[in-house]
């Protein structure tokens, strides 16, 4: 059995990493250009920062009897964003190959037989992360993630997530890049403090939108970059059974707060976990657990902890 088909069948959620951004820069004191956490990889300083952050997440899935989901530090690092960091395609296509061997050199000193591990080659928004500001077609979309894409194919992800998708056209573009490499595919939406994705459209309404014009392609849907309380009263009907991970932020803030602060929120680990113990009571088919913005190992074993023992009782 494949480590995804481990994934989609078991009888609990996997756990995922939480916000290695802001942990790296409020935590371990690292600059990370326009956000982009590939640039890590450049020195060694760098890539025992993200070992040391990700040697923390393997005893949280090891106690919480799961495996872990592991991200590629790729969610700058597509063509949206090459020119901002004066990159070009060629050195794109560098970063992409260098994060997934980091992932899979990562994997093959950690990986057991009671603790799987996937690649999840991950991808970001084409634009800033918490407004539209200016959109584009989901045509341009895929050719624009295409790239990126074909590299995390090439270099050997299990798995294409795109998050931090803040209006359905990017999401749709990124579906069918993956699709049509044959990779198997998760989308992440943003929300804003109303429930509701930066171009105010509905959760439901989004994942509708991108189920019909991509024949539902994607293996399921998650929530990033948003705390619990924003959304936790709008899971209601049968569409949250297309809900399956759940990446939230550790600060109930709303983006527009976040991005001036100079001081990481990193809210209260337990009750981060408690709201994710909710979550589940709520939502059927989740497969991954994980943080965002200013969380850490701390929130994520909170939210394994809480859900793992409410599932028991």
């Amino acid at each position: 059995m494949s480590r995804l088909e481990k994934l989609m069948k078991a009888d609990r959620p996997w756990i995922a990493d939480a916000g290695l951004e802001t942990v790296m820069i409020f935590f371990e004191g690292l600059d990370l250009p326009h956000f982009a956490s590939f640039f890590l990889l450049d020195s060694q300083e760098g890539r025992a920062a993200l070992t040391r952050y990700f040697d923390k997440f393997l005893p949280v899935a090891r106690d919480g009897g799961s495996g872990l989901v592991l991200d590629t530090a790729t969610w700058r690092a597509n063509m949206g964003w090459a020119a901002a960091m004066g990159l070009d395609a060629a050195a794109i296509r560098d970063a992409n190959l260098r994060a997934v061997a980091f992932a899979r050199d990562y994997r093959t000193m950690n990986e057991t037989t009671g603790l799987p591990i996937l690649v999840n080659g991950v991808l970001g928004p084409l634009g800033d992360g918490y407004v539209v500001g200016t959109a584009v077609t989901a045509a341009a979309a895929e050719k624009l993630y295409a790239a990126q894409i074909a590299v995390l194919a090439e270099a050997g992800v299990d798995l294409i997530s795109a998050v931090t998708m803040t209006y359905p056209a990017l999401a749709i573009g990124a579906a069918r890049a993956a699709a049509r490499d044959g990779l198997p595919h998760v989308i992440s939406f943003t929300l804003e403090t109303d429930g509701c994705l930066p171009n105010g459209q509905t959760l439901q309404a989004a994942i509708a939108e991108v189920d019909a014009a991509t024949g539902g392609s994607p293996l399921f849907y998650m929530v990033n970059c948003a705390h619990p309380t924003h959304f936790q009263h709008l899971l209601t009907g049968e569409w949250v059974k297309r809900i399956g991970g759940i990446r939230a932020n550790a600060s109930r803030m709303s983006h527009a707060e976040l991005d001036v602060m100079t001081e990481l929120d990193d809210g209260d680990p337990d009750e981060f976990g408690a709201l994710y113990r909710d979550l589940g009571a709520v939502l059927p088919n989740l497969r991954l657990i994980g943080g965002c913005c200013g969380s850490d190992h701390r929130h994520v074993g909170a939210a394994s902890h809480h859900f793992h023992s409410h599932r028991a009782a």
